[in-house]
């Protein structure tokens, strides 16, 4: 491999009320949750977020993992083992073992569920939201699974304070977003074909709430989020889009099922 390239994937479908994700939205909706695989000509194989645990797709053990009431409360029915992140690389000839950068945009139960499966890898955050997530409020508790984060101590971390150029060369640069979560961050893709991307995970849920402003109801903070919001706008006037994580118009436009961007 010569040049940067990514694919994304859909590890975690829900079906959920749409109030649950936009305040006072009518109606249910289906979405998707985006993880993305980049590989770099010299760093190898990253990872932007891991997905739901395989806890969840088992009947048995789903409310003993998330807590009771959140799979229901989620709508995670839909989601299988297939769909947990080490089946996923699979597909893509990809074994756990070869991903040396796992990138967390946050670290909620959807987002950071399959971290245990990368022990050897390097594993980023914002400093702020591994603190916070390992002792949340108690409003924000339930999207936050401390059975996640059992591992959290024997992984190699490399926290970060602020925007970052992950590897120096101007690839891959972090930037921080707070407002759905306290160390909420997106990343700056830097394709050598298609140019610059934006994955935005959880900065909106879906498209028609980002242009509106609308929050969400466990965002931790509905003003950070504003001003977040309003950085992606200036970054997508300029010409970078912006690929939310649970907007399924926005996975649909990104290469999925083995096909890359580069």
């Amino acid at each position: 491999m010569s040049a940067l390239r990514m694919t994304a994937m859909n590890v975690g479908p829900m079906t959920l009320e749409k109030a649950k994700l936009v305040t006072f939205a009518p109606g249910e909706v289906t979405i998707p949750t985006t993880a993305a695989v980049l590989e770099h000509p010299d760093h190898g194989v990253i990872l932007w977020d891991t997905g739901i645990n395989e806890a969840v797709a088992d009947p048995e053990r789903r409310d003993s993992y998330w807590g009771p009431g959140i799979f229901d409360a989620f709508g995670a029915h839909a989601f299988t083992r297939d769909h947990v992140i080490d089946r996923q690389l699979d597909k893509l000839g990809i074994k756990t073992s070869d991903v040396r950068y796992v990138v967390y945009s946050h670290l909620h139960l959807d987002h950071a569920g399959g971290m245990a499966h990368f022990p050897d890898a390097i594993h980023v955050a914002q400093r702020d939201e591994l603190r916070y997530a390992l002792f949340p409020d108690p409003w924000t508790s339930p999207v936050y699974c401390q059975n996640d984060f059992k591992s959290v101590h024997q992984l190699n971390w490399k926290l970060i304070d602020g925007d970052c150029d992950l590897f120096g060369d101007g690839s891959l640069k972090l930037i921080r977003t707070p407002g759905h979560a306290p160390g909420h961050q997106s990343l700056i893709v830097d394709l050598p074909n298609r140019g610059r991307i934006v994955l935005a995970a959880d900065v909106s849920h879906q498209r028609d709430q980002f242009e509106a402003f609308i929050p969400m109801p466990w965002d931790w903070s509905a003003g950070a989020m504003t001003a977040s919001r309003q950085r992606l706008m200036l970054l997508e006037s300029g010409g970078i889009p912006a690929f939310f994580c649970h907007e399924g118009l926005d996975l649909e436009r990104l290469p999925t099922g083995g096909t890359y961007w580069d």
